[in-house]
């Protein structure tokens, strides 16, 4: 009998030749940025399918496997609050996933997951919890009686836990759990039932009976073909196999904690999740690491969408190296051991080096400049609002607009000394900063007049194509020039080696 694998790479590997030994075909993980409009990020390993699984689209392959990217940060699916806090919540994961287009259903998943995880993984199965949906006998059997886990060891929960869906719109179903008991230092007995936050019976195995495709005023009909999608979290099974209490030991996030060490000077103390310095490593490495992937796969810093998300990423991290006492820059040591550490498995990240590491400085040296006098004005105002216990609308504006700081970053900040923001008072702000805005871009009438020749330049010559994944430059030709009243020119490019938005 193999080994069982002992490092992330290892884990990858081992996990894509189990399937694809049953027929599977390994599929490159697709892109952190969806093409699906519901979600801001790719939030799980099926999210790439969802078309088969609808039934837009023929799938190449009836049965996948897949080592997926995947960011969980902003909209339903969102841990970006919680990372540090806890043994396991990340903003960017990776998500082993297999899936069955209408081949395969329940009675091959069972036992295929149970069959990697006691036998390749080589975790006890007397130690293994199976929860299924409380509407799901079919796979409360075949648990029981084909794969032979106890009934004692088979609970059934509730919508909550038990059903998995992507968003408010898409394909869904039933789902059933795998935990293992870590032990009775953990937590009290009864399963995961009796622990609803896994600390004792953490969960690692996520298998989805896809059936339902749910529309937007909440109604479900039937998929053209029953699927599957498994979800399992590398970073958990890692830490599982590694005999780690935390995914923040495991070989595939603690050199970039231990990079966090180096540059802040910090020490990091282990399982100790009390110690404010080790929380600002753990925020440290781990934004270091999202950013990192983010930015590879087209994310920039921006004011809206899933570059506010990664703007405020950033910021959340350099403000905790601040808290650290550290006045240097940290991004570059801390992009650099994200990028060793990740260059392996996805080795774009090594070809893309040093535009990473220019996008993530600039940021964080545009942050630093602003970020000591922003934090100095709300200390003062925090030290005044002790009495009411909310900081002002206006001044987390104040800090939003002029200062550079999130929203979030100054609500998290707020927080720390158990006082709220005004978030009313915020929005009245920022409406009246859209509107002064508004009427900003119609007194420029130029500009509104040269949206029929954009229209004109695009009908005729198509979108320009973007080659700066491949190069720095390139040969091209000038399609078109627009003048505006100021002297200023709009020139329309063939190709371009420069990003139209976000820093562009």
């Amino acid at each position: 009998m193999n080994l069982p694998p002992r490092t992330a790479q290892e884990l990858r590997t081992s996990f894509l030749k189990f399937f694809a030994e049953r027929d599977h075909t390994a599929v490159p993980s697709a892109s952190l940025i969806p093409h699906d409009p519901t979600v801001l990020f790719t939030v799980a390993g099926m999210v790439p399918f969802k078309p088969y699984f609808v039934g837009d689209e023929v799938a190449p392959y009836s049965r996948a496997a897949t080592i997926q990217k995947c960011a969980r940060a902003g909209g339903k699916h969102n841990d970006l609050d919680d990372v540090g806090r806890t043994k396991r919540h990340l903003v960017f994961f990776e998500m082993m996933g297999n899936f069955s287009f209408g081949d395969y259903f329940k009675s091959k998943a069972i036992p295929w997951s149970w069959e990697f995880v006691t036998e390749t993984l080589g975790f006890d199965g007397d130690r293994i919890w199976v929860t299924v949906h409380t509407s799901d006998d079919e796979a409360e059997a075949m648990w029981h009686e084909e794969v032979g886990v106890p009934m004692d060891r088979i609970q059934r929960l509730g919508d909550k836990d038990n059903f998995w869906q992507m968003g408010d719109t898409g394909p869904c179903g039933p789902c059933s759990e795998l935990h293992i008991d870590r032990g009775s230092e953990f937590g009290p007995p009864g399963g995961p039932l009796n622990d609803p936050h896994g600390d004792r019976f953490m969960e690692f195995w996520n298998l989805v009976f896809m059936q339902y495709n749910q529309s937007s005023d909440g109604s479900r009909v039937a998929l053209p073909k029953p699927s599957i999608d498994t979800g399992a979290g590398l970073e958990r099974i890692l830490a599982l196999l590694q005999g780690k209490d935390s995914v923040w030991e495991t070989d595939a996030i603690f050199p970039i904690v231990e990079a966090a060490q180096s540059v802040t000077g910090s020490s990091y103390k282990i399982g100790d999740y009390e110690d404010r310095a080790s929380f600002s490593l753990r925020v440290l490495a781990e934004h270091a690491r999202s950013s990192t992937m983010l930015v590879n796969d087209g994310v920039f810093p921006s004011n809206e969408g899933r570059g506010y998300v990664l703007r405020r990423i950033i910021r959340r991290a350099v403000r905790h190296a601040y808290l650290l006492g550290t006045e240097k820059l940290v991004m570059p040591a801390l992009v650099e051991s994200a990028i060793s550490t990740m260059g392996e498995a996805y080795p774009d990240v090594i070809a893309q080096k040093d535009f990473i590491l220019g996008v993530l400085t600039k940021e964080e040296e545009r942050f630093r400049q602003t970020l000591k006098t922003g934090l100095s004005i709300l200390e003062t105002e925090l030290n005044q609002a002790d009495e009411k216990h909310v900081v002002s609308g206006s001044t987390a504006f104040l800090l939003h607009d002029t200062y550079g700081f999130p929203l979030e970053v100054t609500q998290e900040i707020v927080a720390e000394r158990e006082l709220s923001v005004d978030l009313d008072g915020f929005r009245v702000e920022m409406d009246q900063q859209r509107q002064r805005a508004k009427a900003a871009r119609k007194g420029n009438v130029a500009d509104d007049s040269r949206i029929d020749l954009y229209r004109e330049v695009m009908e005729s010559h198509g979108t320009g194509a973007f080659v700066g994944y491949e190069r720095e430059s390139c040969l091209t030709k000038v399609l078109a020039i627009i003048p505006d009243d100021d002297g200023l020119f709009d020139v329309f490019l063939e190709q371009t080696p420069f990003y139209a938005e976000s820093g562009g």
